[in-house]
């Protein structure tokens, strides 16, 4: 998954943004949990920009940075048959490139 948007000025998402984390295989070097792939979610933080984890595997010589979003899921979004407590979530560090607006 390269189809990113790297080094731009202000983050594309906003706290409180409803978003989905892409569907789709993983990078060489993927740091999005599969479980969490084509779930829906908002936008909780904006934690900055990051160097891009999947370059700096790899040893990259220019290595972008990418925002990085904590993202709020509902736990019966994430597994439809959980029987726990209604509203347990679960949160998430995602980088800007797995997420779409919802």
């Amino acid at each position: 998954m390269t189809d990113f948007q790297a080094n731009t000025t202000q983050p594309i998402f906003k706290v409180g943004d409803r978003i989905v984390v892409k569907s789709g295989p993983p990078e060489q070097h993927c740091r999005t949990p599969s479980y969490l792939r084509g779930i829906s979610g908002s936008v909780v933080e904006i934690m900055g920009q990051y160097q891009n984890p999947s370059q700096l595997a790899f040893h990259q010589t220019y290595v972008s940075k990418i925002w990085l979003y904590r993202v709020h899921f509902e736990q019966v979004d994430i597994w439809p048959t959980y029987s726990g407590p209604n509203g347990d979530t679960v949160e998430a560090d995602i980088y800007e490139h797995w997420l779409i607006p919802a």
